[in-house]
């Protein structure tokens, strides 16, 4: 699995993302230029000792990471999606994209991948008051979700022995 984040605004947010890629071993893929620094302490801090574990790959635009996923399939997390994600059967090496805490997705990158495949655009329920939630928890939910389809391949299941 790999998550994806176009163009994050906030620093503790990519922070619990790298985490949560490092703890279920995913990827990390940083689309065109983060409003921060990686170096950020914010994003450190977030992200705990874990950083030398994190699978991340850094593309300039959208256009370069589709060519470097080719045969892989999105999938994008959008409001605007009419299909929820726990309906979607995901596959070990899934990609699952998320837009800025602001702006979600460009349209252009919503759009494309409705033209192409428009199953690809998945929503998580949310309550009518609601527009969004926080980045990193809906990456989290997705995540869990997909892994747990796919029987948490490579994770530990069994709760530790007592010490």
């Amino acid at each position: 699995m790999e998550i994806a984040l176009v163009q994050p605004e906030i620093p503790p947010n990519t922070g619990n993302i790298a985490r949560l890629c490092v703890c279920t071993g995913s990827g990390l893929a940083i689309i065109g230029k983060p409003s921060f620094s990686m170096n950020e302490a914010a994003v450190r801090r977030a992200g705990l000792d874990y950083w030398h574990l994190l699978k991340l790959e850094q593309f300039a635009d959208w256009t370069s990471f589709v060519g470097a996923r080719k045969g892989r399939r999105l999938f994008a997390l959008t409001r605007f999606a009419s299909r929820p994600y726990c309906e979607e059967r995901f596959r070990t090496d899934d990609v699952l994209v998320f837009g800025s805490e602001s702006a979600g997705l460009p349209a252009e990158i919503t759009r494309g991948l409705a033209e192409h495949s428009p199953e690809s655009l998945l929503r998580i329920p949310v309550g009518p008051d609601c527009r969004s939630l926080n980045l990193a928890n809906a990456a989290a939910i997705v995540l869990y979700e997909a892994l747990r389809q796919t029987g948490f391949p490579g994770l530990v299941i069994e709760a530790p022995k007592a010490r």
